[in-house]
């Protein structure tokens, strides 16, 4: 059962035990506010009976009436315990192992889910989840359960006004039941329609200096209003399908009172009903019906929480990247061997790629754009798996290492360069965890940031901004270059590393990295000719095989597609 309600409900294994011990906590104190209807039968069958009442029973009731309250004071704090405490401890739970999952899926997850749909996954599903199971699901069974058990004793006392008062019950379970599927509907396309408005806030805001420098602000704000608009439809449509549902539910469970009241009326004119019966019953039914009731008023959301739990058990079950936590390289030579990859079936990014990039030595692959350049560089670094053939460094298939081992031996600088918003020397100590402020400022020289960090208001200390929104592009990425020498790993992969950067701080930079590329793999990727000339050795990639591979005088006596290039590059320059 612990396993059932893990894959229901997205719980740990802890989180499944505390939504049982939420359910009976609710079941508990459902009960405990029928055991005061108890005293007041007794109570009232004492005054109907024309006796005197005995001393002894006015202290039962006293004492009753006060155990009675302390036992209800007892399971509301053991309910609010066990549902919202365990749930917010839960949650904080889910949150961290949907983060642990993240940094362990490959990169094929992300180039299928964008970053509003991620976000809402864990931020928004998360948070309805929360909401569901610490205000709604553990009260709704919980109802079921302890009405049921009050159910048995009504049997006990008259069958009769038993099946007067519990008949809208199944009625009322097939209802919500029946209602399932329409909710998820519902609920599903309201989602979608959530996403969409999310994913078109972050594009304007992303792209606001390209929509005003295009005029288009006015189109596209037309276009988002439309998406919230449609989202303002799909919330009232929800609501409207829940209403149908909703209303006849609780409509029914009032009608449990009248037929009470109807049989009882008839029964008791016919004699065969005592009073005092009839009263209970009365009693009773005002009050058994109220827990459910309450968790009806939030059937739609109970209903559509499975599409929440599905979202969240689509990045669950995703499967990780995995391998082994030992990594033992006979050296950092990295090879390529065969190698097929395709983003999607029957888009062959890379067929049958074969060469070796060796350790001492910088291997600049070129080519045309959506050649695989960027992908290769990619799959070295196991970003993705090969779908064909392997990869291996220093002998080591990297598809049987873990992803996060096999980053150590790793310094990486892209084309896009993610900063962080906070100051330039934490941006760069992101390289190497603990380093310390003379290591930082090292680097940083070397990479040559000192000459616009200077101008900075707080130099080293100054806050860049989200993504170093303060900073031009070239100065971001010589930042990042920073931060890879610091990290000072034996293999270097640079996409595009000095393509901001003019000719007199490219020339610079190219100074420092020679520093840094010492006796290590390098994998560069350029399309201008000058950054790769001074290379090792050059693989030429087109349509995601290559054409040529060889020492820059190599493919220069060829007279192939590099010649090509470096005549095209002239002319043009």
């Amino acid at each position: 059962m612990i396993k059932a309600i893990m894959k229901k409900f997205a719980l740990s294994r802890e989180g499944a035990k505390g939504f049982i011990w939420a359910v009976i906590a609710c079941v508990a104190q459902d009960i405990a506010f029928i055991l005061p209807v108890s005293l007041l039968y007794y109570l009232v069958n004492d005054f109907l009976s024309g006796k005197p009442i005995p001393v002894s029973h006015y202290y039962l009731y006293g004492f009753g009436t006060l155990a009675a309250l302390l036992l209800i004071f007892f399971t509301a704090w053991w309910k609010y315990n066990a549902t919202y405490f365990t749930t917010y401890k839960e949650s904080g739970v889910r949150r961290i192992r949907l983060a642990e999952k993240l940094r362990k899926l490959p990169l094929s997850f992300f180039g299928k889910k964008d970053l509003a749909d991620l976000t809402n996954t864990v931020m928004g599903d998360c948070a309805t989840t929360e909401q569901m199971m610490s205000h709604y699901v553990p009260q709704f069974w919980g109802s079921i359960i302890s009405t049921c058990l009050i159910a048995i004793s009504m049997f006990a006392f008259d069958w009769r006004l038993a099946l007067a008062a519990l008949w809208v019950l199944p009625v009322t379970l097939i209802i919500v039941a029946l209602s399932k599927k329409a909710q998820n509907y519902f609920t599903r396309k309201q989602t979608e329609a959530q996403i969409a408005v999310e994913d078109g806030i972050q594009e304007c805001l992303d792209t606001v200096r390209d929509l005003k420098s295009n005029n288009a602000e006015k189109n596209y704000l037309k276009g988002l209003n439309k998406k919230i608009e449609y989202l303002e439809g799909r919330h009232i449509k929800s609501e409207l399908g829940a209403a149908m549902f909703v209303v006849p539910s609780s409509m029914i469970l009032k009608l449990g009172i009248a037929t009470v009241a109807l049989v009882g009326g008839m029964l008791l004119i016919k004699g065969s009903l005592s009073l005092i019966t009839f009263f209970m019953f009365l009693l009773v039914v005002s009050r058994i019906y109220e827990p459910m009731t309450g968790t009806l008023q939030n059937l739609s959301a109970m209903n559509s929480l499975q599409v929440n739990i599905d979202r969240i058990n689509e990045m669950e079950n995703t499967l990780e990247l995995g391998g082994g936590t030992e990594f033992a390289p006979n050296g950092y030579d990295i090879e390529f061997k065969n190698v097929g990859f395709a983003y999607n079936t029957g888009e062959i990014v890379l067929d049958g790629v074969s060469f070796t990039a060796k350790q001492g030595e910088v291997t600049a692959l070129i080519g045309e754009s959506g050649g695989g350049k960027s992908t290769a560089a990619k799959l070295a670094a196991r970003f993705w798996d090969v779908n064909t053939g392997a990869v291996t460094v220093g002998g080591v298939n990297v598809k049987n290492v873990d992803p996060e081992v096999l980053l150590k031996a790793y310094s990486i600088v892209f084309q896009d360069v993610t900063l962080f918003n906070n100051t330039v020397m934490e941006n760069i100590r992101i390289g190497k965890k603990g380093a310390s402020d003379e290591e930082v400022l090292r680097v940083a020289k070397e990479a040559q940031c000192d000459e616009f960090v200077s101008k900075l208001p707080d130099g080293y200390d100054t806050v860049i901004g989200e993504n170093g929104s303060m900073l031009s592009g070239g100065e971001r990425q010589r930042i990042s270059i920073a931060r890879a020498m610091l990290k000072d790993a034996p293999i270097v992969i640079m996409d595009e590393a000095t393509a901001s950067l003019d000719a007199e701080n490219e020339t610079e930079v190219q100074s420092a990295l020679s520093a840094l590329i010492k006796n290590k793999t390098v994998l560069i990727i350029a399309h201008r000719m000058r950054t790769v000339d001074g290379a090792n050795k050059i693989v030429v990639l087109q349509g995601g095989k290559v054409v040529e591979q060889g020492t820059p005088e190599e493919l220069k006596a060829q007279n192939g597609v590099y010649a090509k290039m470096i005549a095209l590059q002239s002319v043009n320059s």
